[in-house]
């Protein structure tokens, strides 16, 4: 965890049994909207991502995490089923997923990606860059 800095950011799962808080900028937000993360989240996922070093789970009674390919693995709490974090191996930061971030967080949506994956009962409609695949 970075030394000297200021929380910017704190946030839990739905039950409470997994907190953390970050002591750095978090990046802006993508929309996710692969197929892993529409069927983890029954949604597209928005998260922003902080740098490992200034990222501190609090609470860890529920943490759980799983292995969703041969890259990355995704952090949730085993207790409620909140989806929480995203981690790619040897990655110096974490995604975390924005629903569970206290509000407010001044954050906007910077970029959808995956869209070619995206499920067909919903529209993009706001004026955010689109990426076929990873932006």
């Amino acid at each position: 965890m970075s030394e000297g800095t200021d929380v910017r950011a704190t946030g839990h799962c739905l039950c409470g049994a997994v907190a953390f808080e970050v002591h750095g900028e978090l990046t802006p937000p993508t929309a996710c909207h692969c197929s892993q993360c529409r069927r983890q989240t029954g949604h597209y996922m928005v998260s922003s991502n902080a740098k490992r070093a200034d990222f501190h789970v609090t609470k860890d009674d529920g943490l759980a995490w799983y292995r969703s390919s041969d890259f990355a693995q995704r952090g949730f709490c085993k207790d409620c089923g909140s989806t929480l974090f995203w981690i790619a191996d040897g990655a110096d930061y974490v995604s975390i997923a924005l629903g569970v971030v206290d509000v407010p967080t001044g954050l906007k949506i910077a970029k959808h990606i995956f869209v070619g994956s995206k499920s067909d009962y919903y529209d993009i409609t706001d004026d955010v860059p689109i990426f076929e695949a990873d932006g």
